[in-house]
């Protein structure tokens, strides 16, 4: 098989390959709805991550480095520099495009031309840190929890989110909307990310560095009406993370949907990749806490899905027990990090990370050391002297190379997930009156277990309960708003109040 080919599911043991399971309630024929899904939880995780690669994964990797650096995408690690990228960075998108080097390559040099026009690593520098702040009460928070492999949660309430408040953050960021939301996305992957990487108390800790992110997004008491407000600011995020920061997504759990939410999800499937969709779960209010139990620790749960974690919106991250313990706290800090940009950096001969607090108050520069932690994941220590930062001593210095970026912004072309191309994902032909919505056979903690042997595809798209019972709605391009909205205000929510009260 040529490096550029897909790698073939023979060149992995059977019994690893099939190790992804779903517990998402199945609206498929009752004889598929007894056994497990297999691609639409964890889509291979951790096969396809560093440290699970198989050989002609490996070979298709090096080749797209070699690639990279043939286009001055990407510079290779020197006995004095480290390489330009991290690993872990340069295969999420050899993962996003199903191991295509000619897609995977467009996206990459499209991202870099992004950054570069954008000045992303400056923005993340200098950024005021009240503006941070205000745009991250806009998106998901991380919780300062992570999931039972390891994996950062993040929650987002999107009832608290209206339009006045947006403008008028997004016009006080000065750099945009993007610009705020970029800054949002670096503190994912280079600080929670870099941070969640270090920790041992995980499966493949020391192996595998944490690339990827779980998200539950509660959309209770959301009307029609507050979602199409509220369209372009939600499609804003996952087009830049689907753009720009793929592979970044892991779970996804949606709850409190509404009976539309379906209509909505006409819309919003269109803003991820397909292999991004197959992680989506849309649960009922039976469903919340079994599944969320299943994946995240009662102790993660926020209270309110019926867990024990106390954290509301817009609370900092309240920090589990390893990190706060495992993080050597300087500078007047203690079992917290404070509000702004963050990011790594390798110090004691890259034994250890260095936490810094970036960005400017009152329109001074900050540069205060937080804390460290020791190194588990060598990959991710290289990773945080990347972006010209480098630390000598226990001191910062600024380094002065910067990579050559590519100025062609080639089209992306269009994966395919399930044999069902992205295209045709949420097409007439896969909108036809689904069976209604029933349960699997198996208990939860059962369809989880590693001992689950019998596996069904995953599905083309989530799986919507309860059925879509406003079928009249639509959300593609060619609606006329005005007629949607007046029919929308003349429906209810769901919740026996107006569409119109959002």
């Amino acid at each position: 098989m040529s490096p550029s080919a897909a790698p073939s599911s023979a060149d992995r043991p059977p019994s690893s390959a099939s190790r992804t399971v779903s517990k998402t309630l199945s609206r498929t024929s009752t004889s598929r709805s007894q056994a497990p899904v297999k691609g639409a939880l964890e889509y291979g995780y951790p096969h396809g991550h560093l440290g699970h690669l198989t050989e002609t994964e490996s070979t298709t990797f090096a080749a797209f480095k070699t690639l990279l650096a043939e286009h001055k995408l990407y510079h290779p690690a020197t006995p004095t520099a480290p390489a330009s990228h991290d690993d872990a960075t340069v295969l999420r998108y050899l993962r996003a495009r199903r191991w295509d080097l000619p897609s995977a390559h467009a996206q990459f040099a499209d991202t870099e031309a992004w950054r570069k026009q954008a000045d992303v690593d400056g923005l993340y520098d200098s950024i005021d840190v009240e503006a941070y702040e205000a745009s991250r009460r806009l998106y998901p928070q991380w919780t300062g929890r992570r999931d039972r492999r390891g994996i950062p949660i993040y929650l987002f309430e999107i009832r608290h989110l209206d339009l006045k408040t947006i403008a008028k953050v997004d016009k006080a960021a000065g750099r945009g909307k993007l610009g705020n939301l970029s800054a949002l996305y670096e503190n994912l992957t280079r600080f929670t990310q870099p941070l969640c990487s270090q920790l041992t108390d995980r499966e493949y800790a020391g192996r595998t560095p944490i690339t990827l992110s779980t998200n539950i997004v509660d959309v209770t008491g959301v009307t029609l009406k507050g979602y199409w407000n509220l369209k372009g600011h939600m499609q804003a995020a996952s087009e830049l993370a689907t753009a720009h920061y793929p592979e970044t997504l892991d779970r996804i759990f949606i709850i409190g949907a509404p009976s539309f939410f379906t209509t909505v999800w006409g819309w919003i499937k269109r803003w991820f990749d397909p292999v991004t969709v197959s992680k989506i779960f849309i649960l009922s209010p039976p469903e919340v806490l079994p599944t969320l139990k299943s994946f995240i620790a009662i102790e993660n749960i926020p209270k309110k899905y019926g867990g024990e974690l106390d954290f509301n919106w817009n609370d900092q991250p309240k920090l589990d027990a390893t990190i706060t313990k495992t993080v050597e706290w300087a500078g007047g800090h203690n079992a917290e990090f404070p509000t702004g940009p963050l990011y790594w950096m390798p110090i004691d001969g890259g034994k250890r990370l260095q936490c810094v607090a970036r960005g400017t108050v009152g329109g001074k520069e900050r540069r205060d050391v937080v804390g460290s932690i020791p190194v588990a994941v060598e990959e991710v220590a290289a990773a945080a002297a990347v972006n010209g930062e480098v630390a000598a001593n226990g001191e910062a210095t600024v380094a002065n190379e910067e990579a050559i970026r590519a100025g062609q912004q080639p089209v992306v072309g269009e994966p395919v997930v399930n044999g069902v191309a992205a295209a045709d994902v949420g097409s007439e032909e896969h909108q036809q009156q689904p069976p209604p919505v029933e349960a699997n056979g198996a208990a939860l903690s059962e369809i989880a277990s590693p001992a689950s042997e019998k596996f069904v595809d995953a599905p083309s798209e989530p799986l919507v309960s309860p059925p879509l019972d406003i079928k009249e709605l639509s959300l593609e391009e060619k609606t006329d708003e005005k007629k949607l909205m007046e029919t929308a205000e003349a429906l209810p929510n769901g919740n026996g109040t107006a569409l119109a009260a959002a």
